[in-house]
């Protein structure tokens, strides 16, 4: 890695200073797009689904906890795979931890894959993680909100992914999605995000970017290709 200008404090200040002004224009513009999302309209879950949990069957309204808000993670897990993908178990990893905090602003939050439930508490089990997690085998939820896919298409089928027809090479997809439930138990679907949208979720990402190296992917074969499971690095 080359190095940068090597330059006074005074200069640097400067420097600082003038790069503090975009920050805080990216930070009102942030806001402002947080407000939009936050305005966008809804549209009513007309499904119950329902999940296998380690508590048992519960239909998608149980999984709010009491909460009026829930944040799902689409975790790639599927029905035969052995593990969970590299790329959500990172995501995951950042999740972690955040219940209680999402809890305390009347936000409650659970991973959903396809997996079966004992595949996916072996797994979690063997990343020491605390949120909650349940299966959506033996429902079409993950297939409704256009994180999975058949497995039989035809090796060029375009799949619905990212609000467009798009070529995606696993059956599986990433993506968090937004409900919200009201006091006479309806629940609506407001809010989706997918691909590249996810890494404003990902707080190693953020923290890597303040660095010199920043993400050091320019490398690589792809951006993610460095990404293990953390018990694999």
């Amino acid at each position: 890695m080359a190095h940068n200008a090597i330059v006074s404090r005074d200069e640097w200040v400067s420097a600082r200073k003038k790069l503090l002004e975009e920050e805080k224009s990216f930070s009102k513009a942030r806001d402002a797009l947080a407000a939009k999302r936050r305005a966008l309209p809804w549209t009513k879950v007309g499904k119950t689904y329902e999940f296998e949990t380690e508590q048992g069957p519960k239909f998608l309204g149980d999984l709010f906890g009491g909460r009026s808000q829930l944040i799902v993670q689409h975790f790639m897990f599927g029905p035969d795979w052995e593990e969970g993908c590299p790329s959500c178990s990172f995501w995951g990893d950042n999740f972690d931890r955040t219940v209680p905090h999402l809890a305390a602003r009347d936000v409650a939050f659970v991973a959903v894959s396809r997996a079966p439930l004992q595949t996916l508490l072996e797994y979690h089990e063997r990343l020491d993680w605390s949120f909650p997690w349940v299966s959506s085998l033996a429902n079409d939820f993950n297939f409704d909100f256009d994180v999975s896919f058949e497995t039989d298409r035809e090796p060029n089928q375009q799949v619905y992914y990212n609000y467009k027809d798009t070529a995606f090479p696993a059956s599986e997809a990433p993506g968090v999605s937004v409900f919200y439930k009201d006091d006479a138990g309806g629940i609506y679907h407001t809010y989706s995000v997918y691909a590249r949208g996810l890494e404003d979720l990902n707080g190693t990402y953020r923290l890597l970017d303040t660095t010199p190296k920043g993400r050091d992917e320019d490398a690589l074969s792809y951006p993610m290709e460095w990404v293990r499971r953390r018990d694999q690095y």
